[in-house]
């Protein structure tokens, strides 16, 4: 089992998952809520729904996570103005001012996982992760 491309896949998202949980620590998030922040600094006042889509995560997930976020002070709800039923997500001030330094995070969460990768083999290693995606999506 341990020479499978399977067990190493697991392994790799393992402790790409710790070191991303590390760098972003040090800011008060968790793995997955940089994401969503950079959602909303790509395009603030998203719905609910957008945002489920967008993250491809269940609705009670994305419930959980902004209510840390909202708790965290850095997004708020409001109701869409055209459709009550709609709730929009907006940054707030303070979730504005970590859009540079979780930029930062990513870089270096990037350069650290393909140091010591020539160029080539960054554009294999993408390529084949982009496949090993598609045929996991095709799969389900």
């Amino acid at each position: 089992m341990p020479d499978t491309i399977s067990y190493l896949m697991a392994k790799v998202c393992r402790a790409h998952r710790g070191l991303a949980g590390a760098l972003l620590a040090d800011y008060g998030l968790h793995v997955g809520q940089e994401v969503l922040l950079m959602h909303l600094w790509e395009y603030d006042g998203r719905s609910q729904s957008e945002l489920v889509d967008l993250m491809a995560v269940e609705p009670p997930t994305l419930t959980r996570m902004l209510n840390r976020l909202e708790k965290s002070g850095l997004v708020e709800r409001q109701r869409d103005q055209i459709d009550a039923r709609v709730w929009r997500i907006y940054l707030t001030e303070a979730g504005w001012a970590l859009e540079e330094p979780i930029q930062r995070v990513w870089r270096e969460l990037e350069a650290r996982t393909i140091a010591n990768l020539a160029i080539e083999e960054r554009v294999l290693l993408r390529r084949l992760l982009m496949q090993v995606r598609r045929n996991l999506e095709e799969s389900s």
